[in-house]
């Protein structure tokens, strides 16, 4: 990424707090245009609680001084109860949450040095909180921009997918566990800074326990929800996302069902903003930021509504690889979505095979074919959502094959491409009351390494919603569809596409009570693809998107390098069977405020033989803060496990001064399992 120095407009950086009506401040800064003192400017806001003045200082200076050095008032404030700002946070996403960040747009527009006028934007939460305020409508908010989101929180987000639990559900409750707890800088709130951290210590406890007390679509999961109400959103919509995050539906979801001026960009990238992509290639995504927030903060009339409804990266086949610095493709773009240039093919499943649409017509209903998956199918899945580091992509898929029922296409004769999200609509049976499916779409090469694609999964007590979930009578024939995440994807000839479904896919899904057999019905199943034809006016132009730029980040010192590991382990005396992931940021000094961070996150999941009560998550979490004879630390450790009718959760919060534990508490509770 380029470094740009020389911008527009001069700016200057001021920390400051925001008063909310119940006296709560919550932390903020600001960087803005020294002309605004004089000739007031829009204000763009990014809230989320990750920590201005430390854990995102960083990445705030990359991006906040480029966009205010542009003509932007740029505004980060941190969540109540989170860095420096007064309370607690006790969950994602609550009516509070969002009544606190309409409060600091009101204050926003009310500075001397704001036109009235103001913006979000932000990636992952702080795209959830701008959607999620845009729709109670503001009345300075003007336009939002949005990366790696979703409109859905319970069942494409990291919870529930297609009623199944993720094992994100207890890394990002493990993740947001230790973050909540972390104490104020003394250098910011003074001595207040310890009766602050106990408040948030003594009224936290692990968020997976409320989410797991919600197992099934209900109110708690509606909240916020989006896609519950897609006409709240009066503002425009610029949304962007990934083909290899967790968060690869929602782009396409708002410009179908929005009637607001929206966009979209869909990169290969991971959980990352798009000027900061992996894999690459990354873009000028601030350029395009820059260029929204003229037309629609400042009226600018500059053609931004001129472009294509979608730009999309079609990616071109790969080799089998848990991280990739480069996906090969092409920009493509769509004037509108759905799309005149994809159409939904149906191929219908016969005896281990694919079959083209041709044979739709000849196919007659055929015997089961049957599959009870072990546990070991999903040890090469990756994660949920992707950062790409350390390396957390799916590897190859034959091994998982192995342990799954398997359809393939006959070699290709020429390419194919599809964009948008491919279904699997099966005629089924099942052994056991609760009963769940994984179904993967893989590109295999020639020579027979196979590279996963996409996938879905559903819970089968939910196949006819996820409201009201009911157990499954053994026997009974069923039709269910399972809904695969959005992808664009070209097939190149001589390779083959590969349909897998299993009945199991543990780690990133947990399996259900107890192992069933599952009955697929020949010729009575169908795979739908969304088929691309490529066409003159849907290729974009080279040069689509400028080179990745921003601000010059702040400078820090490296005291302990990081360390990234992915470990998949197997016991062949035990059957113990294990995979354990570390992330260790290391510990950095950032110069400007003499402050020295360390974050260390390490997550295991293990199982024995095909016991499928056996399997258990744990997320452990230290965070350090160090400076000037002062030091803290909290560390955390969460761990779920089962039994056929039951989630039980242990958790650990440790808090240390000075290498002292000055706080501890346990948690030790069950959540009944609801048809999962």
């Amino acid at each position: 990424m380029r470094s740009v120095h020389n911008l527009p407009y001069e700016t200057k950086e001021e920390p400051t707090t925001v008063p909310l009506p119940d006296g709560t401040r919550l932390s903020a800064r600001v960087w803005r245009p020294v002309c605004s003192d004089e000739e007031p400017l829009p204000a763009v806001l990014e809230y989320i609680p990750y920590r201005q003045r430390d854990l995102t200082a960083v990445r705030d200076s990359i991006h906040h001084p480029y966009i205010a050095g542009h003509g932007y008032n740029c505004v980060r404030v941190d969540l109540r109860g989170t860095g420096d700002s007064d309370g607690v946070l006790g969950d994602e996403y609550l009516e509070q949450e969002q009544q606190d960040a309409e409060a600091v747009l009101e204050w926003l527009a009310a500075q001397p040095w704001c036109d009235g006028t103001t913006g979000m934007m932000g990636i992952s939460w702080g795209a959830f909180a701008a959607l999620q305020v845009a729709a109670h409508r503001p009345e300075s908010l003007r336009a939002i921009v949005i990366a790696s989101f979703t409109d859905d929180r319970y069942a494409d987000d990291m919870h529930y997918m297609g009623g199944t639990l993720l094992s994100d559900n207890l890394a990002e409750a493990g993740t947001m566990f230790a973050y909540s707890t972390c104490p104020p800088d003394p250098a910011v709130v003074g001595d207040r800074w310890r009766d602050m951290w106990f408040e948030r210590l003594e009224h936290s406890e692990p968020w997976v326990l409320e989410w797991l007390r919600h197992q099934r679509r209900d109110d708690y999961w509606r909240h916020a929800s989006v896609c519950e109400d897609y006409q709240a959103v009066r503002c425009p919509v610029l949304a962007s996302s990934g083909w290899a995050d967790g968060y690869s539906n929602a782009v396409t979801r708002l410009l179908a069902h929005l009637d607001v001026p929206r966009k979209g960009l869909i990169g290969p990238w991971s959980h990352k903003f798009p000027h900061l992509g992996e894999p690459g290639p990354a873009i000028g995504y601030l350029q395009e930021v820059v260029r929204w927030w003229d037309r629609w903060l400042k009226g600018v009339d500059n053609g931004v509504m001129e472009d294509p409804m979608l730009s999309t990266w079609m990616q071109d086949s790969v080799p089998p690889s848990t991280a990739y610095e480069e996906r090969p493709g092409r920009w493509v773009v769509e004037p509108e979505w759905p799309s005149p240039h994809v159409t939904e093919v149906d191929h219908p499943l016969s005896r281990y095979r694919i079959c083209s649409p041709e044979e739709q017509d000849d196919a007659v209903p055929g015997a089961a074919l049957t599959v009870r998956s072990p546990l070991s199918v999903g040890q090469f899945a990756g994660k949920w959502a992707s950062y790409n580091a350390p390396p957390d992509l799916p590897y190859d898929q034959r091994e998982e094959d192995g342990g799954s029922l398997v359809f393939e296409t006959a070699p290709l004769t020429e390419r194919l491409e599809i964009l948008g999200s491919p279904s699997v609509e099966l005629e089924l049976s099942v052994g056991e009351p609760v009963a769940q499916v994984a179904a993967r779409l893989s590109d295999v090469a020639p020579d027979g390494s196979a590279t996963r694609i996409t996938y879905g999964l559903l819970n089968l007590t939910r196949h006819s919603g996820t409201d009201d979930p009911e157990p499954l009578e053994p026997g009974c024939r069923y039709r269910a569809t399972v809904q695969l995440n959005g992808v664009a994807q070209a097939f190149p000839p001589g390779h083959r596409i590969r349909l897998s479904l299993s009945t199991s896919y543990w780690p990133l899904a947990w399996p259900p009570p107890r192992p069933s057999l599952l009955s697929v019905y020949e010729n009575s199943s169908t795979l739908t693809l969304p088929v691309r034809t490529p066409q003159e006016e849907g290729e974009a132009p080279r040069g689509l998107f400028g080179e990745p730029e921003g601000a010059p980040p702040l400078p820090t010192t490296t005291l302990k390098p990081p360390e990234e590991r992915w470990d998949v382990k197997r016991d062949l005396i035990g059957y113990h069977q294990e995979l354990e992931i570390v992330k260790d940021r290391g510990t950095e000094r950032l110069d400007h405020i003499g402050l020295e961070v360390g974050r260390r996150a390490y997550e295991r999941y293990t199982a024995i033989a095909d016991d499928f009560t056996s399997v258990a998550g744990e997320s452990v979490w230290t965070m350090t803060f160090r400076r000037d004879g002062w030091e803290t630390q909290t560390a955390t450790r969460t761990v779920l496990t089962c039994t056929e009718t039951a989630f039980h959760v242990h958790a650990t919060l440790d808090a240390y001064e000075s290498g002292n534990r000055v706080f501890s508490r346990t948690w030790n509770e069950e959540v009944p399992r609801d048809c999962l």
